[in-house]
């Protein structure tokens, strides 16, 4: 089947799955509804998954201005083949936190150049591009399971950097990648804690915030135990 009677299949079958009751709720949750229909993440997940992954029918979806026609345009996309320059595209159409989530969590994770991509974005004025450097930090501690610490150390420079930036969805995201980098084990969570101690005393209020709410997660007695376990069964493995 062609990609663009496919696209107005879909789109067709978007509308049938919209409910306007929904979408006029999205605003609650932060979400811009002007271009929104109003379906259920789980409802479109299932519906994505009934298509399997197509790059070529992701790659027309994105191109239209429809909240859920973007999402399952993420969930539709091939992340092996995404190259810098498309992440680039895609990325400056960000225009609400769950879009600049779910294509960080399902896509950006997965590329080579994730981590310089992080790094890079972090220090941007657009919110949601800025947002998405650090929304990618946090799931690159998630789900990398392989990287080293020394990936994860500049970082914090930019945390500490950008974490006077009073905007809601760019000090979350901070907070966010914080906790997650520092949550990972031993060492980074001391590196966080280091961080977020300093961000405590500066004037920014959103600085003061995004230390107060990490340090609850970070300095709580359940995760320490969790991880000084977790760096004995290492070193015990390596004998």
């Amino acid at each position: 089947m062609q990609t663009k009677p496919l696209v107005n299949e879909v789109l067709q079958a978007l509308q049938a799955l919209a409910n306007p009751d929904l979408k006029a709720g999205l605003v609650r949750f932060g979400i811009n509804n002007q271009h929104a229909l109003g379906i259920k993440i789980p409802v479109l997940q299932a519906y994505a998954k009934s298509l399997k992954k197509n790059q070529a029918l992701a790659l027309a979806l994105w191109e239209i201005n429809l909240h859920k026609a973007r999402l399952l345009a993420i969930f539709l996309a091939v992340p092996a083949q995404f190259t810098e320059a498309l992440m680039e595209q895609w990325i400056r159409r960000f225009d609400s936190w769950d879009i600049c989530d779910q294509a960080c969590a399902r896509i950006f994770v997965r590329v080579p150049w994730a981590f310089s991509k992080a790094q890079e974005w972090a220090v941007r004025t657009p919110e949601f591009e800025k947002r998405a450097g650090f929304v990618l930090m946090a799931t690159l501690a998630i789900h990398d399971k392989k990287a080293t610490n020394e990936a994860f150390m500049p970082f914090f420079p930019l945390m500490q950097q950008e974490a006077n930036d009073e905007r809601n969805f760019v000090k979350k995201a901070i907070n966010w990648a914080l906790r997650q980098v520092g949550k990972r084990n031993l060492t980074l969570n001391q590196a966080a804690v280091q961080l977020a101690q300093q961000l405590k005393q500066q004037p920014a209020k959103s600085a003061q915030w995004i230390a107060t709410d990490a340090l609850r997660e970070l300095t709580n007695p359940t995760l320490l135990n969790k991880l000084t376990a977790k760096e004995a069964q290492l070193k015990t493995a390596a004998l």
